[in-house]
């Protein structure tokens, strides 16, 4: 296997709106990016974002999230040994992304990276999504695990998101929350 490639975008300036328009052209380019990974190396993809509602993606705050993600998925991947031949973050002001291609089983992986969003004080602002080039993505249910959780109530996350429960500040305000917490231990 090759040596880890990885390949990085410059860094934007942060805190500027985006449209709808751009985050849905954000989205497409990713999955273009997500396939080509998975073509070029034939190995499941890593694919991590952030939970970051509202209309300004990019800020300190996210940054740091991402950085921390990036970091504890490296510190993974030291601990299981699982070779990364490719790793491209990307930041943007549509959010900040990251994709790797990781030479592990695909529900392992999965499985890693569910107990990283559940257990580390911010994984529930980290979306690390598993794409298995036999099988498309791999979600949280196929594997029998439990769905994640609404930041501000606890119930589960997609219902509260498509019913637009919470009010866009009290959502920020516990990521706020979540990181200062973090940041202060």
């Amino acid at each position: 296997m090759e040596p880890m490639a990885v390949e990085t975008t410059p860094l934007p300036a942060a805190g500027a709106p985006v449209a709808l328009a751009d985050m849905l052209d954000a989205r497409d380019r990713r999955v273009e990016r997500q396939r080509d990974a998975l073509d070029r190396f034939r190995l499941p993809v890593l694919s991590a974002t952030l939970v970051m509602p509202g209309p300004v993606k990019d800020t300190p705050l996210s940054r740091f999230v991402m950085d921390t993600a990036l970091g504890e998925l490296d510190a993974l991947f030291r601990r299981t040994g699982w070779a990364i031949p490719f790793h491209r973050p990307h930041w943007a002001a549509t959010g900040a992304e990251a994709l790797y291609a990781v030479a592990a089983d695909a529900r392992d992986l999965k499985r890693a990276v569910a107990a990283l969003e559940d257990g580390h004080p911010l994984g529930r602002l980290w979306d690390l999504d598993v794409l298995d080039p036999q099988g498309g993505s791999l979600s949280r249910g196929t594997l029998g695990l439990a769905p994640r959780r609404c930041l501000v109530c606890g119930e589960p996350a997609h219902a509260c998101a498509r019913a637009r429960r919470h009010p866009l500040d009290a959502v920020l305000a516990v990521i706020e929350e979540k990181v200062h917490a973090f940041r202060s231990r």
